[in-house]
């Protein structure tokens, strides 16, 4: 088992994209499981980014979502005032934490899923398909495209809230106990068989 991030250290997040660091920044680490390491981070590039269907700015604050061994992140935008605006979730290869270093490589499919929850929008099918990841590395390119999918099942089947929750903060029922809490189950698909 993966060296859990010590909390209330700073990690930094380095987001590789076709082999080049896209972004480092610092965030601290809210919990890590040893499969799932949640950070906190404002946004962290310079100025506004408006997507047409959310716009990111400065004192925006995200909490990270990423799994060692699922080819996806989950991150809840929320405004520095706590009013959640949406996930944004990135396809990528599972997260590897270097001593205090947390390194994503983003695989160009996302998804966005807005505060109110009324719609799930696919992006950036088309750089997926320009990178070239089919042919560089048809496994990577396939687990991408079916994490795209059953991550998009999920959040249509109403999973993203048990998906992200901290599992310390409230505990499951043992097995074969009566479920209490509406929507309490699994974490949800653990992408393509054979992702590491």
């Amino acid at each position: 088992m993966p060296a859990p991030a010590e909390r209330g250290a700073v990690l930094t997040v380095t987001l590789v994209k076709n082999g080049r660091t896209k972004i480092r920044y610092p965030a601290e680490p809210v919990h890590d499981d040893g499969t799932r390491i949640t950070v906190r981070a404002p946004w962290a590039a310079p100025g506004a980014r408006d997507f047409g269907f959310v716009r990111f700015e400065p004192g925006d604050v995200l909490t990270e979502h990423y799994w060692r061994d699922r080819w996806y992140a989950v991150k809840e935008v929320r405004t520095g005032d706590g009013v959640l605006k949406g996930w944004y979730c990135d396809i990528t290869r599972p997260a590897v934490l270097r001593g205090t270093e947390l390194v994503v490589e983003d695989l160009d499919l996302d998804l966005w899923v807005p505060a109110d929850g009324s719609s799930v929008l696919r992006l950036d099918e088309d750089e997926f398909r320009e990178s070239g990841l089919a042919g560089r590395d048809p496994a990577a390119a396939r687990a991408a495209v079916q994490a795209l999918e059953s991550l998009e099942r999920l959040v249509r089947a109403g999973g993203l809230a048990d998906l992200t929750r901290d599992h310390r903060a409230a505990p499951r029922p043992p097995a074969g106990a009566a479920r209490t809490e509406p929507g309490a189950g699994p974490d949800g698909p653990r992408g393509p068989a054979g992702a590491a």
